[in-house]
């Protein structure tokens, strides 16, 4: 990658992972579902008049938009709003990658490697030692909330494989215009919709930030980077959102990680970097070099 687009997804990276400090600020200001709606409600207008119509299958728009825009981050902010802290929820939810493997075996037959195998017993095993620890002190429902939202963005994951957007933002806008209705209607008969009477720059400023920076100017970003280079060169940036998370909640929010924690997130992220980074090692060495050559350069 070029040095420019190398601080393009670091840059995407340092979005995503202050992103959960900036959840837990709007989580202050609303409840987590009207939150949730409020962000799908702001990413998809007006962008919607604007991006066109999906390319792909109304039933994949809607699968997602249900899926990953409904129950997966309803888990995740009700998880966070139930204590989980920003920092370790960041990385927790980074065990999307174990789901998506597991998920993508046995419905698309897709056998995970040997390596991937052993980065996922790593990663498993640090989410144990967090979830150990966890538990010692705080309630476990806002850590089971964060690895069902995981799960949730597993399944996302595997249905947007069978969607293969060839536009990334095009779609989020509309998987976010279907999350909008389901969100506001679960949020009336489960919470009180009175903060939308008491908005204030806080709650302005967070739901701003969570939908235009974060889904549609990251998702656009991380996209154009893909559509340049190969997924196994881009992803592996993925991993430093869980790294800036944590950097993040203990900057803004005092947020602190016992040496406990620190090494069992240092699990996770080994488990999840080993296969992204023999897998790109063995594409460099087995395919033609015609072959490497990023598109577009």
């Amino acid at each position: 990658m070029s040095p420019r687009h190398v601080l393009l997804a670091v840059l995407v990276a340092a979005i995503w992972g202050f992103n959960f400090v900036v959840l837990k600020v709007g989580l202050d200001e609303f409840p987590p579902i009207l939150f949730s709606a409020l962000r799908f409600l702001a990413a998809a207008v007006p962008a919607i008049f604007f991006v066109g119509r999906p390319s792909v299958a109304w039933k994949w728009v809607i699968s997602v938009g249900l899926v990953l825009g409904v129950a997966k981050f309803s888990f995740l902010f009700i998880g966070l709003k139930a204590g989980m802290p920003a920092g370790l929820g960041s990385l927790v939810l980074q065990s999307q990658v174990i789901f998506t493997t597991l998920f993508a075996a046995v419905v698309l037959r897709e056998r995970p490697k040997s390596v991937q195998i052993t980065g996922i017993a790593l990663a498993v095993a640090g989410i144990g030692v967090i979830a150990w620890d966890y538990g010692l002190s705080s309630p476990l429902l806002g850590f089971v909330l964060l690895i069902a939202a995981a799960a949730c963005w597993g399944v996302s994951n595997v249905l947007m494989r069978y969607a293969r957007p060839a536009d990334t933002l095009r779609f989020m806008v509309w998987v976010s215009a279907v999350a909008v209705l389901p969100l506001f209607a679960l949020s009336a008969l489960t919470e009180d919709m009175s903060a939308l009477g008491r908005l204030d720059w806080a709650g302005i400023g967070a739901v701003g930030y969570v939908s235009w920076i974060s889904t549609l100017l990251g998702f656009a970003v991380w996209g154009f980077l893909l559509r340049q280079y190969e997924s196994s060169v881009v992803a592996p940036f993925s991993l430093l959102v869980p790294v800036f998370g944590m950097f993040s909640a203990w900057v803004f929010l005092g947020e602190a990680l016992s040496w406990l924690q620190a090494a069992a997130g240092g699990l996770v992220l080994a488990g999840l970097a080993i296969p992204q980074l023999v897998g790109r090692r063995a594409v460099r060495t087995e395919a033609p070099r015609e072959l490497l050559v990023p598109a577009g350069r």
